[in-house]
């Protein structure tokens, strides 16, 4: 099946969910800054689990860092990742290609992604 592009009504979103006191973390920032940089079409966010622990209740975020990518609002992807660009690039990648169509069918992600998209749009 030959992939679809993402159409502009389908908005990716990366969330990197880390914590200040965790020297991976400090040291993905530039990483995560860096992709900022390159997907302009894309929206990122950095949420510190410690200092938006409501936003994340109940979920509890045990490995960092931890990705959350949502496109056309629902969760594609979930999960700690090395913290390397490349792995970063080819998550992104394949959500702006639409490779990926499949939403993950997580309730307590998919109730994650709400409060983060309600938070976001709020912010």
């Amino acid at each position: 099946m030959k992939p679809v592009n993402a159409e502009p009504h389908e908005p990716v979103l990366v969330v990197c969910l880390c914590a200040e006191w965790c020297g991976v973390c400090r040291d993905y920032s530039g990483v995560f800054s860096q992709m900022q940089s390159r997907f302009r079409e894309v929206r990122f966010r950095w949420i510190d689990v410690e200092d938006e622990s409501e936003l994340l209740h109940p979920m509890d975020v045990e490995n960092f860092p931890t990705l959350l990518i949502i496109r056309a609002g629902k969760p594609r992807y979930f999960g700690p990742v090395r913290p390397q660009p490349e792995i970063l690039e080819r998550l992104i990648r394949v959500q702006i290609e639409g490779a990926d169509a499949q939403a993950l069918a997580n309730p307590a992600v998919e109730e994650l992604t709400n409060r983060i998209q309600f938070s976001s749009a709020a912010a």
